[in-house]
């Protein structure tokens, strides 16, 4: 098949040809010492040749454990209690080309080592711990040769080779000698393809490939996937919670919930009358469907379910809010066609307004009045049915909402202020020796902004530009090497050591990943007590009080402070970093990618914690993210880098709705929107981002700009405002009209 694997209409619908792989009624247990997890229960799905299949849900849904049971590759303790995984073509000794079908749930080990890398291909979520630290990238991609043809080291390394050229490698020659800590996120993701594609595989499945990688690594990384597929004529498993990817990369979506598939359809007909009420809850939770009204994201209530003892009746049924006392004790049973299955007892209302399949589940739709969406209420339980609101109507005019949400007059004071702010880190030709000689890297290059009490200044920008660093010189874990930093009027850099311990009280840090910043040895309760006790703050029985405070305005049960960090899901870990940034009542939050890795449901919780604590604290956050359709739903106004510059500064709304620089532009139009059936936004970002060690002369976006001039590379831009106050540009030839002219000055 070399059909545009983004088209559900060129491949061929499920049934038209043998199924490559088809897995029947499949049941997976996980036992450890003292419980035993329903992990899968009765998972059913088939997979055509040439086929894309997406699998979405929320975390502990069971979408990673369908892939690795296809590839037997269960944790400790699981096992398949029931049904089968029946693939074509693996062949008798699991070379390419065989004519026979084998149940992969039953076979020996010998047998499933034949097919892992060789007929099948996989893609772990995260390629630094997938990839051995110890061995070159040639060699790890050159292994699954070695194991399954019968080919010499030198003809398997050339092949190796030439499959990171494939993948688009830079260098491939190089880096095959290099080692995995030495290259970027993107491209390990690059090695970790090849490695699954070196054999050139029948299927490949990808588990989460593109989750916290920006915006552009993204894209290009789905579009290798799709380009390889159509190359090589492979089906694809994609394994994510990422919608936007799902809508735009492949053919069929099954919606997997409580180790059950929920619903099955194409993405096209699954996207525009999903009928699945877990589905529609999904959907509703996006902030892409939020963005324009600046609404409170629809959340879902509730966990899903542990899986210990299998559930009564339908298992969405306790965050459901049209759930009766039937879907309670009584399991739902297919419906719809082949095309389009689901299993809900009161299926999502079609367009016209009347009953979907309700007459056919022997049940009466909920109401007539118009469909509820599930608003937010903290990780716990209660009957769902009684938190609910009506559906905003999305067809009405959006207000046009050009100031803030959060706006205070127009004479609010400013909390923070950078001018000129650089960061340089210092490289060594040899890392063992004492003295510099490889000239530096320049982070962070004259950044100026301001940020005003009680706003979100959201910074996006590709990984590598800055962000992070910009955040860590805020809080004061990075000194800048140049420029100043002030805040609340006083400059950070000229603070002494006890004052600066004092500044710490009014600026916290949010951090990207929340297990990883917590002591996994420390109890809840004293990792939020830790902030009060280093500066001072009450004694214990206050502290202890400021604790269980905490623990509510997060959303917490006080029972809380006697568990571990590892005892919660990462929706819950993240809130516990939400409420350890607070123990000390600051007035600015620094929030680096906290809802990268979160899926959309519990997404949508924490960024309606933070603008609800935002509201009732009077906090100013400083929102960094790859995410744009997050922070164009959180952020008042935005700031764009592009390797270590601030290159576009505005109002969220403004630069959203008309980006002036070219990278802003390119960045809006890379964007996967959850809607198969919108058309492209432009021209994707290309190419890759210089280094910093040294930079390009003139503008730096000059050499991946469609645009670029002579000029571009003869004098850096400055900072102009084109279109009016407030919205400034960096760019010799923003996206003005022509008549305006170039826009630079000096």
């Amino acid at each position: 098949m070399t059909a545009d694997p983004l088209s559900a209409t060129t491949r061929p619908p499920s049934g038209t040809a043998a199924p490559l792989l088809s897995v029947e009624d499949l049941r997976v247990q996980i036992t450890g010492r003292d419980r035993t997890v329903h992990a899968l229960d009765g998972v059913t799905f088939d997979l055509a040749p040439g086929e894309a299949l997406g699998i979405v849900g929320e975390s502990g849904c069971g979408k990673t454990m369908t892939a690795l049971s296809v590839l037997g590759l269960l944790p400790k303790g699981g096992r398949v209690t029931g049904g089968r995984i029946l693939f074509r073509d693996a062949g008798g000794d699991g070379a390419p080309g065989g004519n026979g079908t084998t149940d992969l749930a039953a076979v020996p080990e010998p047998v499933l080592r034949d097919v892992r890398g060789n007929t099948i291909g996989m893609v772990f979520q995260d390629p630094l711990t997938s990839l051995n630290p110890t061995m070159t990238i040639g060699a790890q991609v050159a292994e699954p040769l070695l194991l399954h043809r019968r080919i010499t080291r030198r003809q398997a390394w050339e092949k190796a080779q030439e499959t990171l050229r494939l993948v688009g490698m830079p260098q491939p020659a190089e880096r095959m000698r290099n080692y995995p800590h030495q290259l970027s996120g993107g491209m390990r993701q690059r090695v970790a393809i090849a490695m699954a594609l070196v054999c050139e595989p029948r299927l490949l499945i990808a588990d989460e490939p593109t989750t916290a990688l920006d915006v552009t690594t993204q894209h290009q990384i789905l579009e290798l996937i799709d380009d390889l597929r159509d190359r090589l004529g492979m089906a694809m498993i994609l394994v994510t919670h990422d919608l936007g990817v799902i809508a735009k990369r492949v053919d069929r979506v099954a919606v997997m919930y409580g180790g059950k598939v929920a619903e099955r359809a194409g993405v096209r007909s699954l996207f525009a009358t999903p009928r699945h009420r877990y589905t529609q809850a999904l959907f509703a939770a996006l902030p892409e469907r939020a963005a324009g009204e600046r609404t409170t994201l629809a959340t879902i209530p509730g966990l899903p379910p542990a899986l210990v003892t299998r559930p009564a009746g339908c298992r969405f049924a306790p965050r459901c809010a049209f759930a009766t006392d039937r879907c309670r004790t009584e399991e739902p049973a297919q419906a719809g066609d082949q095309g389009h299955a689901y299993a809900c007892f009161h299926p999502v209302r079609d367009a016209a307004g009347g009953p979907a399949d309700d007459r056919a589940h022997g049940a009466a739709a909920p109401a007539s009045t118009p469909a509820p969406v599930i608003t937010p209420v903290p990780d716990g339980t209660g009957p769902a049915a009684d938190r609910t609101a009506p559906v905003p109507d999305r067809t009405a005019p959006v207000p046009d909402r050009t100031a803030p949400a959060s706006a205070a007059p127009a004479d609010r004071d400013t909390l923070l202020d950078l001018t000129g702010v650089t960061k340089r880190y210092a490289l060594r030709a040899n890392p063992f020796a004492r003295r510099k000689g490889a000239g530096d890297i320049g982070a962070v290059a004259g950044v100026s902004l301001t940020v005003t009490r009680g706003e979100t200044f959201g910074i996006v920008g590709e990984s590598g530009c800055g962000k992070s660093t910009l955040g860590r010189m805020v809080v004061g874990l990075e000194p800048p090497t140049d420029g100043t930093i002030r805040f609340a009027g006083r400059d950070i850099g000229a603070l002494t050591r006890r004052e600066l311990r004092a500044h710490r009280r009014d600026v916290q840090l949010m951090f990207q990943d929340s297990y990883a910043s917590m002591d996994p040895r420390m109890r809840v309760g004293a990792i939020l007590r830790e902030p009060l006790v280093i500066q001072g703050i009450g004694d214990r029985a206050a502290q202890l009080r400021r604790v269980a405070a905490l623990l509510d305005d997060v959303g917490l049960p006080r029972g809380a402070v006697d568990r571990y960090p590892h005892e919660f899901s990462g929706g819950q870990r993240q809130r516990l970093g939400l409420a350890r940034a607070l123990a000390l009542s600051p007035s600015l939050v620094v929030a680096d990618e906290p809802v990268s890795a979160l899926d959309v449901s519990v997404q949508a919780q924490i960024l309606n914690l933070m603008r609800d604590l935002q509201r009732d604290r009077g906090l100013t956050y400083l929102f960094i993210s790859h995410d744009l359709a997050v922070v164009r739903h959180l952020a008042d106004t935005v700031g764009v880098m592009y390797l270590g510059k601030m290159v576009e500064t505005g109002p969220a709304r403004e630069v959203f709705a008309r980006p002036l620089h070219p990278y802003t532009r390119g960045l809006l139009d890379t964007v996967n929107a959850p809607d198969p059936a919108a058309p492209a936004a432009g021209t994707p970002l290309t190419g890759e981002t210089p280094s910093a060690a040294a930079p390009p002369s003139g503008c730096r976006f000059r050499t991946r700009c469609p645009a670029a001039r002579e000029l571009c590379a003869e004098r850096e831009p400055e900072p102009a405002e084109p279109v009016g106050p407030g919205h400034r540009v960096a760019c010799h030839f923003p996206l003005v009209p022509a008549a305006r002219g170039p826009v630079s000055s000096g």
